[in-house]
């Protein structure tokens, strides 16, 4: 690392992207009036018992989601309940998954309703592939089932269905045991043809009352709210797949010598980092072009919602030693097992600062100088609306209606110990927590 001690590095600029920013100003009103649409009247007895997935992904206000489902299934009265309905997620323990849900405020004093949360899952039918379906036995012991979820673009495959209410119901519902089937299964038949198969079991054997669709926009905010009926579940997603897909927040600009993340977690992305952002997708099962090139990937952090599971780490080359000792290998591995997904588990080089990855990151791009490469960091894959790049850019940058120039040219800021500082202002910063 010698050779690098006397690099420049270049100058950076930050901007604001601008999204599309359709949003749902009300969400309990919005939840309620698609409930209403539905009929639910006409269909649940009073005393019926009710199933709620409750999944293990970062959704913006899902607690208050699902806070209104239940508040509005009490109205009618029914008696409903949560079920985590996340695969292996939180290590694939009854308590682990509780925990995660906790995190995202899903609790039953928020909710107003227990959660039976178990890893015991009873096989209801097979495929017609042949493969074994597995749905949570409390779930399935209930009158009837909603399936709440975010539809979005997946981090591992691409098809007419992705991530979404399908795939919560062919493999977030099946626990660890489902799960795991699941994943080995599309190692021979891809995932596609897993979900189609495994949910329209469900949708036969299971009491699916109605789908909760959730999509985000460009600043993770909820952009739409819509109910299915177990009719139109299949057909409609993947309408709300191609809406959602249209408004993913993405990088500026996609030759980039070297992309420096912040954070990855959990509670981003399935794999840490969304590969439908970065374009570093790695997988047994193939991989899908995306039109972002990244020469080099530096992530600095691990999120606090991760809860240590650092899945996704492989798909970076640089990272620091702060996030390597944060890892719960356990966590990680059996989440990286499960979904078979080994690779995602490859820790990268490790350094004692950002300034030395940095170093070995732009040595490393080929003979592009240092001062002149093309630089893009961002806070993390799921928010993207302000960003560094470095000044190369400024030709592309002019001209751009979509990109506002907030301040720089500046040089590259680092701490006393050799650390980025802050990508956005810490009290800015705060007031979002708190906002």
């Amino acid at each position: 690392m010698n050779n690098n001690e006397g690099m420049i590095f270049p100058r950076l600029i930050r901007i604001r992207q601008t999204f599309d920013r359709t949003s749902v100003r009300n969400i309990p009103e919005a939840v309620r009036e698609e409930l209403v649409k539905l009929h639910l009247k006409n269909i649940i007895k009073p005393e019926d018992r009710v199933a709620i997935t409750a999944g293990s992904r970062g959704i913006s206000h899902i607690a208050l989601i699902l806070k209104t489902i239940v508040e509005s299934l009490k109205d009618l009265g029914a008696k409903p309940f949560l079920f985590p309905a996340m695969g292996s997620h939180g290590g694939a323990t009854a308590e682990g998954q509780v925990a995660l849900l906790k995190h995202y405020q899903i609790t039953e004093e928020n909710i107003g309703a227990p959660i039976l949360s178990s890893m015991e899952a009873v096989e209801i039918g097979e495929t017609e592939l042949g493969i074994p379906v597995y749905i949570d036995r409390n779930a399935f012991q209930a009158d009837h089932i909603i399936v709440v979820n975010r539809i979005k673009p997946h981090t591992k495959f691409k098809g007419p269905v992705e991530s979404g209410l399908m795939k919560m119901m062919a493999i977030g519902m099946g626990k660890q045991k489902g799960a795991d089937l699941s994943h080995k299964a599309a190692i021979h038949y891809g995932f596609p043809k897993i979900i189609e198969g495994a949910s329209r079991v469900v949708l036969r054997r299971a009491p699916i009352l109605l789908g909760l669709g959730i999509i985000e926009n460009g600043y993770d905010e909820t952009a739409r709210i819509v109910g299915l009926s177990p009719e139109e579940i299949e057909s409609r997603e993947k309408d709300l797949l191609s809406q959602a897909r249209q408004m993913m927040p993405k990088l500026p600009f996609n030759q980039i010598d070297l992309l420096i993340v912040d954070e990855m977690g959990k509670d981003i992305s399935g794999v840490g980092m969304d590969p439908n952002v970065t374009g570093r997708n790695r997988d047994l099962t193939g991989t899908f072009p995306h039109p972002t090139n990244v020469k080099r990937l530096f992530v600095r952090n691990l999120t606090e919602g991760a809860h240590g599971n650092a899945i996704g780490i492989g798909l970076a080359d640089l990272t620091t030693k702060r996030l390597v000792e944060k890892i719960d290998f356990q966590a990680m591995y059996m989440n990286c097992t499960t979904a078979i997904s080994l690779e995602k588990a490859s820790i990268p080089m490790s350094f004692d600062t950002d300034e030395e990855a940095i170093r070995v990151g732009l040595g490393s791009i080929g003979l592009t100088p240092p001062d002149r490469a093309r630089i893009v960091r961002i806070r993390n894959t799921l928010h993207l609306d302000e960003v560094e790049v470095s000044e190369v850019y400024w030709d592309e940058l002019i001209g751009r209606s979509d990109l506002e120039i907030l301040e720089g040219p500046y040089p590259m800021r680092f701490d006393p110990q050799g650390n980025l500082t802050d990508l956005i202002p810490q009290g800015r910063r705060k007031k979002e927590i708190v906002d």
